[in-house]
């Protein structure tokens, strides 16, 4: 099931798959995932918050049913009352005068303090504001619930049906909304990816929001491990490469350090530290084979670039001489207009 939900949110979200390599030789790709155990702490924070979530719905079924029946049984008692205990009507009910809306939650409001007033002639509320009954006080729990009771009885007899049913819809959404939110974990999860090549490494995670950043060894300035007392626990780490680049963004507080820096993270991986010793070798070959593109160092020398561009062996005595001794003039020419 979840191999089929998987296929149609890549098609519905367009999420791309794999991404392309960096710029580099293809050879030197290394691909590096997510730890096995950074999946299993969301999955676990998943089933927590789920199981929050049926116990707060099975809590409130219970309680909702047990606040109905309770009322029932209140209302036959205080059906069976002489009529001169009854809370007395309002003026508005007395003069049968229609009543907007603020008047019916007004009048609702104030034969609900009667209620609690009464608390059905068993009892009163005291000085301290608590229900009593035959001189008990309903504090916490008790209280709690009598409130609910009191309300129910001022409720329309197909109330509690109505609430129950959206109680049984909520039940039966919390059933269906399982396998999405699992996926969606799970997804995020296997749409991490961590491309380094021999020259730039590239950056992706996220289904909804895809972030993806791709970095040059020629603009790494800092290569950070980083680790919580939760990833220490469970063998991860995270992976900070800080790059040069323009920044700053709008309003707040400004930070001079952060806004000149970009910063590539390889989130909760296994292996850091051979992430970050790759990282830093391959930078260090980087450097010292020079900066720039080699394009750019064969147009720096026509010499090199003739031969780099024509294979050798396709190459005559006769036209590598000429190509030299233009080369050669090109540069006396050069010469002749600096020094004027």
């Amino acid at each position: 099931m979840y191999e089929w939900m998987r296929r149609w949110a890549l098609v519905l979200l367009k999420a791309p798959g794999e991404p392309h390599p960096p710029m580099g030789d293809p050879a030197s790709l290394r691909v590096f995932r997510a730890g096995l155990n950074y999946y299993r702490l969301r999955i676990f924070r998943w089933a927590l918050v789920e199981f929050l979530a049926l116990a707060g719905i099975l809590f409130w079924t219970w309680f909702l049913i047990d606040v109905e029946q309770t009322a029932r049984t209140q209302a036959a008692e205080r059906a069976q009352r002489p009529a001169a205990a009854a809370p007395t009507a309002t003026e508005p009910e007395k003069a049968k005068t229609p009543m907007n809306g603020k008047e019916r939650f007004e009048n609702w409001k104030a034969r609900l303090k009667q209620n609690l007033r009464a608390a059905a002639s068993k009892g009163g509320v005291g000085a301290d504001g608590k229900i009593s009954r035959k001189g008990q006080h309903f504090s916490g729990w008790a209280g709690f619930k009598q409130t609910f009771v009191e309300i129910a009885l001022l409720l329309p007899a197909n109330a509690f049906a109505i609430i129950m049913g959206l109680k049984l819809a909520s039940f039966l959404f919390y059933l269906a909304q399982l396998p999405i939110t699992y996926a969606v974990r799970r997804l995020d999860y296997e749409m991490r990816w961590y491309l380094v090549t021999d020259r730039s490494l590239r950056l992706r995670h996220g289904v909804w929001k895809i972030s993806e950043a791709t970095m040059s060894f020629a603009n790494i300035q800092q290569v950070v491990v980083s680790q919580g007392p939760l990833q220490r626990m469970l063998g991860l780490a995270d992976v900070k490469v800080k790059s040069a680049g323009g920044g700053g963004g709008g309003g707040g507080h400004y930070n001079h350090e952060e806004a000149e820096m970009h910063t590539g993270l390889f989130h909760s991986v296994t292996n850091a530290n051979e992430i970050r010793d790759l990282i830093l070798e391959r930078l260090r070959r980087f450097r010292e084979a020079g900066l720039g593109d080699p394009d750019e160092k064969m147009v720096a020398d026509p010499q090199r670039a003739i031969v780099a561009i024509t294979p050798s062996s396709q190459v005559s005595p006769g036209a590598l001489a000429a190509a030299r001794e233009l080369a050669a003039e090109s540069r006396r020419v050069r010469m002749l207009l600096l020094n004027g």
